[in-house]
């Protein structure tokens, strides 16, 4: 959808109180319904999520956070870092809740945990369909993450997203990290 066009798409506004927190191993069963349910995973890309599911192992061994509805509880989106290496390796946001802020939302509060663990920049493997708002919040292209079938069908943008630690010494512009290097 795209809600630029003349008004033809309306979306409700961001819940007033939306907050970020931990994601619980009680959260599973809800993050898992959002990942199936994506729009974005119709289609061909629809046999990467038909049987995923994030499970409470999964949610109590990383840095998972889920933005809420603060009057519900609702989970409007969620992301997964991984530290060593650095990498983002799930962000989903419901589909009725995209263009209200959401994701933005939760790149900052990426950014943040990011910096708070030390890190100077964070990795990304990106749906292609999200590269374009992966790249809206600053990320930059370092290379393509080639298919590999059966469990992948389709090459992936690889990106880079700078989260500002200062004084770090990690790659500079336009250079691809190192994953064996723990500076970034």
């Amino acid at each position: 959808m795209n809600a630029g066009r003349a008004g033809r798409y309306r979306r409700a506004p961001r819940p007033a109180e939306v907050r970020v927190r931990r994601a619980g191993a009680g959260d599973a069963a809800r993050l898992t319904r959002l990942v199936r349910a994506s729009r974005a995973y119709e289609g061909p890309y629809a046999p990467m999520v038909a049987g995923y599911r994030v499970g409470p192992d999964y949610i109590e061994a990383h840095r998972v956070f889920a933005a809420v509805d603060g009057g519900t509880d609702r989970v409007l989106g969620f992301y997964a870092l991984l530290l060593d290496p650095p990498e983002l390796d799930l962000m989903f946001v419901a589909d009725d809740a995209q263009g209200r802020g959401i994701g933005r939302l939760l790149v900052g509060h990426l950014r943040e945990e990011a910096r708070g663990a030390g890190l100077s920049a964070v990795r990304i493997v990106s749906h292609p369909p999200a590269e374009g708002f992966y790249r809206s919040v600053g990320a930059e292209p370092i290379g393509t993450v080639r298919a590999t079938p059966p469990a992948v069908m389709w090459d992936r943008p690889e990106l880079l997203l700078r989260v500002g630690r200062e004084n770090a010494s990690g790659p500079g512009r336009g250079e691809r990290p190192d994953p064996g290097d723990d500076r970034w």
